[in-house]
């Protein structure tokens, strides 16, 4: 067994490779920008090497610094984690010749399996289903016009390296593809080095569903279950599950079988999960392998009771898989929530910044954290927006679902927005509570994007009474502030008028009882008991006996409740401040409609247009890149460039002007 590895990433995966890897008795090595160097998983490690400035390009994705950090160090073998550097032929086949074990498929594996264009003709060949599509790389925006025509619209544009969401677009007319090749070509070329593209036909109302293989030095494979990850927004998995709800066992055997023999084709020897579509009729057809770890592997972890990073560096060390596909379980049903920083209520802008709060629900009773953060730590604009990995585990589907609501009210997260009131949503919305949902669930349940208002509380009453409960602990703070003079003490009242974000007023009448408050309300009462301290996040207690857990904030002078993915800023006052609170004349926001505004924090990489040019809607105006992700800015109508206010190159915050127009 190594006596010392050296981890070729960053984030979580980092830290989760790090975690076996001390549970082995084996050192580890870690690398880092400079943008990390003050990382977590800089931190765990019992070593760390600097390789250079913050952009990947200059630092993770250099596999000579990679390389040098290891010979330094003295690490006999490299887990590469997912992303970077971890499906590159080149960097596993150099690290062979360096003497150095990859700690993942051997690099004739990777090199057939890990391009996108190649693995599907191997597919082909051993005859298994693959999409329609142009299977060689594209040369131009033009020829990806008459290819998409060809095979018929919806395409769907990816590059031939890519993964993650990167570098990938669905294309519906000849402008689309047009557009998508270009923007194609230029994520997969930032992203992985390499900007080959190709096309395929867009299997619509499909499913995504994955298979995790494992293949040791000695002839063995096995199939690990599947995973469902259908809950995609702009291609990216949001939520994942194992089992499937959809797959009945004997699709789940064909198509596990289907995947290994795919696998025994290369000779796999490591971790990796071949991708499927599958369609309504339960038909599935050969996507893609990954030949890594996948970021969702949490799931079959925890279905199978096996630890896939401990026995990715087993086999790396040549010893052979520990049981036989008869020996594997699936014992109850797993989830895994991407905690991303990204806001959803402005359609979901990458948020950088630093975190004020970080606060996960604790690690019991089948709920597991995976992160690369803690709090004071900061969000880099240089890198993806994953803050952690929530997942849970249950007997059942429904029992996980409650299981990660409640943890999802748990998670604490302050100074950058998160995604958590979204995942929130999802748990509960009627499609996937069903399971019967597939990747088009968000596309089409969220077409305008996401909003407070599309999360009603199942209980308002609830929240108005909680918020209540605070108001009036905290004038009960008041009233003990000492030097106060006799006889003209500050007394609390008990009567108060809750004035919710919809504009309507509600009377409730809130009295101190023993452990907490009893609150009335429309002619109810709520026996709110906690021990809930000020400035604390997480309000937690009972309500009339029942648990609950929610997250509170004083905001001004409005009190912002979250719970079940509802966000609701409540004002509490007394009667007579209700009626002048109505007299308030309300501020009108600035009109900026003469600007172009940077909608994230990013780096503006293009500009398209030049002062007193005149622009058509839908034209080019910008491009920022933030997160790994390239965003296009259209102009929204007709108009007429005054001046630029920002330059290539310059880096923007939220909201800066970029351009103003006429």
């Amino acid at each position: 067994m190594f006596k010392k590895i050296l981890i070729a990433n960053r984030g979580e995966i980092a830290c989760r490779v790090m975690k076996t890897a001390k549970k082995m008795g084996i050192r580890t090595v870690a690398v880092y920008s400079e943008a990390d160097k003050d990382a977590r998983h800089v931190e765990m490690a019992d070593e760390a090497v600097c390789i250079g400035p913050p952009p990947s390009k200059e630092s993770y994705l250099l596999m000579d610094k990679i390389i040098a950090a290891c010979k330094q160090t003295g690490a006999e073998a490299v887990h590469p984690g997912y992303g970077f550097l971890s499906e590159n032929e080149e960097f596993s086949r150099r690290l062979e010749e360096s003497g150095i074990v990859f700690i993942g498929p051997k690099h004739y594996s990777v090199a057939k399996m890990g391009d996108k264009i190649e693995s599907k003709k191997l597919a082909m060949a051993a005859k298994v289903n693959t999409i329609p599509g142009y299977n060689e790389a594209i040369d131009s925006p033009e020829q990806a016009v008459e290819i998409a025509k060809g095979i018929g619209y919806p395409v769907m544009i990816k590059a031939s390296a890519g993964g993650g969401g990167k570098g990938l677009r669905v294309a519906h007319n000849d402008r689309e593809a047009h557009e998508g090749f270009a923007s194609c070509k230029t994520e997969a070329k930032n992203a992985f080095g390499d900007d080959r593209v190709f096309i395929e036909k867009y299997v619509e109302e499909p499913r995504h569903i994955e298979i995790q293989v494992l293949g040791d030095a000695h002839g063995n494979c096995v199939y690990l279950h599947e995973r469902e990850c259908s809950i995609q927004r702009r291609h990216q998995k949001v939520i994942e599950e194992a089992p499937s709800p959809f797959l009945d066992p004997a699709t789940r055997k064909a198509m596990g079988e289907q995947a290994v023999a795919l696998a025994r084709a290369v000779d796999y020897q490591s971790a990796g999960t071949v991708e499927f579509v599958v369609g309504k009729d339960k038909s599935f057809y050969f996507l893609e392998m990954n030949t890594r770890l996948q970021v969702e592997h949490p799931v079959t972890e925890l279905i199978t009771g096996v630890d896939l990073v401990e026995l990715m560096i087993r086999v790396a060390a040549g010893e052979k898989l520990p049981f036989a596909q008869a020996d594997l379980r699936l014992d109850g049903w797993a989830m895994e929530c991407r905690i991303n920083a990204e806001d959803p209520f402005r359609g979901f802008l990458p948020s950088t910044g630093r975190l004020v709060k970080y606060a996960p629900p604790p690690e019991v009773n089948g709920v597991r954290v995976d992160t690369g953060v803690y709090e004071g730590g900061e969000i880099s604009m240089y890198y993806d927006s994953m803050i952690a990995k929530l997942i849970v585990h249950g007997s059942t589907r429904d029992q996980a679902i409650a299981k990660m609501r409640d943890a999802l009210n748990a998670f604490v997260i302050r100074g950058v927005a998160s995604n958590i009131a979204f995942q929130a949503a999802l748990m509960q919305h009627p499609r996937f509570v069903s399971g019967n949902f597939n990747t088009g669930l968000i596309a089409e349940e969220y077409p305008k994007g996401f909003n407070a208002a599309d999360v009603p509380h199942d209980d308002p009453a609830m929240l108005i009474a909680v918020a209540a409960a605070m108001h009036r602990q905290y004038l009960a703070r008041n009233a003990h502030i000492s030097g106060q003079m006799p006889g003209h003490e500050y007394r609390p009242g008990a009567d108060f008028v809750v004035r919710l974000e919809d504009g309507s007023d509600h009377e409730v009448r809130v009295l101190e009882a023993a452990g907490g408050w009893n609150v009335t309300f429309a002619g109810d009462l709520y026996e709110i008991r906690s021990d809930w301290q000020f400035g604390q996040a997480l309000y937690q207690g009972s309500i009339n006996s029942e648990p609950f857990c929610m997250q509170v904030e004083r905001r001004g002078l409005k009190y912002r409740l979250f719970h079940w993915g509802t966000q609701a800023d409540i004002l509490v006052m007394t009667a007579r401040a209700a009626r002048l609170q109505s007299l308030m004349p309300k501020k009108a926001p600035p009109d900026m409609s003469k600007f172009l505004l940077s909608p994230m924090p990013g780096l503006l990489t293009h500009i398209a247009v030049q002062a007193n040019q005149e622009v058509k809607a839908g034209e080019i105006l910008a491009k920022i890149e933030a997160m790994k992700m390239e965003n296009v800015l259209k102009a929204e109508r007709d108009c007429v460039v005054d001046k630029l206010l920002a330059n290539p190159g310059e880096s923007l915050a939220v909201d800066q002007a970029i351009i103003a127009f006429r």
